[in-house]
């Protein structure tokens, strides 16, 4: 008979002949996982109360009917790069390719409101995204693209509106009614301050901006989903998976009280909000996730806010693969990642999908590599058969136990920040960074004592490794184009509608009006993003966030 032990998490683990490996099993998050799961892990769960079919209330097996069994997820590759006219012409490649949608990555001037000739983009132009600083480069960078057929995302924070106008604009351009267009903008500042840190207002006046076109778009641009709640840079600062799905349902609970108090009914906006969740490399936690979710969001949305649609109860998600995970060794390796964390979004019922390339962790993605990432997910949906039936995990002792878990540990979350005083008052006293600070630190100290493996980096390296790898190089010329081009646009527009644009907007913004209006005018006049940021600087402040211990 074989001997016993007693290691972490209690039970006593057989040492002769069925030794286990290790005295503790844990996944990324450092959650103990059990021998076996039976049906004492489960034995409250409920089907109708805690399950429900695909498509039925609390939406826990998905959130339509029929699922992918209707129609796939969107594959929705996240692409931008150099100049308007480089990241159109990806566009097209990738649309050819089969890509459903497309999803816009800025450089870091415009995500944090600067024109390409500031001093402060001095060197960043088209490195990250695509640069974007006026009317006339959103207008090539949509040339060709009709917006009528293609649902667009635009991964942006504070300057969120003024994208959102210009889009719009090329609409109208385009003969294209704003009750045709469909698409995203992130448009989540609190996880801005919580995580990613590409804010540029304080708080009050960077909300305001999100109530705004959640108004506006509820009035005039009814297919477009005014928010991306998102979780994925939470995760990718550091956070446990119970950590991204708390924090960020407490964003979107923000967002909902923050829309009812202007005055809008609960069921005229909530069906237009979406979540953005990172999927990582514990396979059953991510698919417990996505449940675990869904679960929440509508028990929350029926039972604390009182909202009558079932549209209003539905957690409807982006997912991407977690940039964090990839290695600049071995890089290959990162394709099976990606495509393990792809299978994982499916099967947690995703409704759109970005599947990073296996080059990311050297540089932006080459095309080689970008189509490699897209025919990941052709491969899952056209190939695996994971697509034919819906939440096929439902019933395993393990992710239903798991799913329990997470819910569970997301409502102690909940708790906690309402005891601080709601999610403000926890950003201010950096409960939030502190959190992902703690979980970030413990990862890594697991990491370098070898209890969590990534292969080819602490375990099955090869120290004579010489990475091979074809590198994205972004043309210094980008710079020097795009600022000539900036330059141009402020030379040729009608200077005297372009500042009495600004100066509206000005007056608006030390008022309560609603800003869409006077943002779009202020893009039809072909004022530049930095000028109108600019506008907000002046009138608001920038936010300086104190250093978190």
């Amino acid at each position: 008979m074989a001997e016993k032990h007693d290691g972490p998490g209690g039970a006593g683990r057989d040492t002769g002949e069925w030794a286990e490996r290790k005295l503790r099993f844990a996944g990324v998050s450092d959650r103990e996982v059990k021998r076996v799961y039976r049906p004492e892990d489960i034995a409250g769960l409920d089907y109708a109360r805690d399950l429900g079919d695909p498509g039925e209330y609390p939406f826990t097996r998905g959130v339509y009917p029929t699922m992918y069994r209707g129609r796939l997820w969107t594959m929705r590759q996240f692409a931008g790069f150099g100049t308007a006219e480089e990241t159109n012409a990806r566009f097209k490649y990738l649309l050819q390719t089969g890509q459903t949608g497309l999803s816009i990555a800025f450089d870091m001037p415009t995500l944090l409101g600067y024109d390409s000739d500031h001093p402060f983009a001095n060197g960043e132009v088209g490195k990250l995204g695509v640069a974007i600083d006026s009317l006339r480069d959103f207008e090539i960078l949509m040339d060709g693209i009709p917006l009528d057929k293609v649902s667009t995302s635009m991964t942006i924070n504070p300057p969120a509106s003024i994208m959102l106008a210009m889009y719009l604009v090329v609409a109208e351009q385009q003969g294209v009614g704003w009750d045709q267009v469909s698409g995203t903008i992130q448009n989540d500042i609190l996880k801005d301050y919580i995580a990613q840190k590409t804010y540029i207002y304080p708080p009050e006046p960077s909300v305001r901006l999100i109530v705004d076109t959640i108004e506006f778009c509820t009035r005039h641009v009814p297919k477009w989903n005014t928010i991306s709640i998102s979780g994925y840079h939470i995760r990718e600062a550091g956070a446990t998976a119970a950590q991204e799905l708390a924090f960020t349902l407490a964003d979107g609970m923000y967002y909902v009280e923050a829309a009812m108090a202007r005055g809008l009914d609960v069921d005229e906006f909530a069906p237009r909000l979406s979540f953005f969740f990172d999927v990582h490399n514990d396979f059953f936690e991510e698919i417990a996730k996505f449940r675990a979710a869904r679960r929440l969001w509508a028990r929350i949305m029926r039972e604390k806010y009182g909202a009558k649609n079932p549209r209003s109860w539905m957690l409807r998600t982006h997912a991407q693969t977690a940039g964090v995970s990839l290695t600049a060794q071995q890089p290959e390796n990162n394709i099976v990642r990606v495509a393990i964390q792809a299978l994982a979004a499916v099967l947690g019922g995703t409704q759109s999908l970005h599947t990073n390339s296996y080059d990311e962790a050297l540089a932006l993605p080459t095309e080689e590599a970008v189509r490699i990432a897209l025919r990941t997910q052709q491969i899952i949906a056209e190939e695996t058969g994971v697509a034919n039936t819906i939440d096929p995990l439902a019933g395993s002792y393990y992710v239903e136990s798991l799913t329990n878990q997470l819910e569970e540990e997301a409502q102690a979350y909940f708790r906690k920040i309402e005891a601080l005083g709601g999610v403000v008052k926890a950003i201010e006293k950096g409960f939030f960074q502190r959190e992902i600070a703690d979980s970030a630190y413990r990862f890594q100290r697991r990491l370098k004592s070898g209890d969590y493996v990534v292969v080819g980096v602490n375990k099955y390296a090869d120290p004579n490794e010489k990475v091979r790898t074809k590198i994205l190089k972004i043309n210094p010329e980008v710079q020097r184009r795009q600022i000539e081009r900036v330059r141009e646009v402020r030379a040729r527009r009608d200077p005297a509608r372009a500042q009495k644009a600004l100066a509206e907007l000005r007056k608006a913004s030390q008022s309560s009006e609603n800003l869409m209006p006077y943002i779009l005018e202020c893009v039809r006049a072909y004022c530049t993003e930095g000028e109108i940021a600019g506008v907000w600087r002046e009138v608001w402040g920038e936010w300086r966030e104190e250093a978190i211990y």
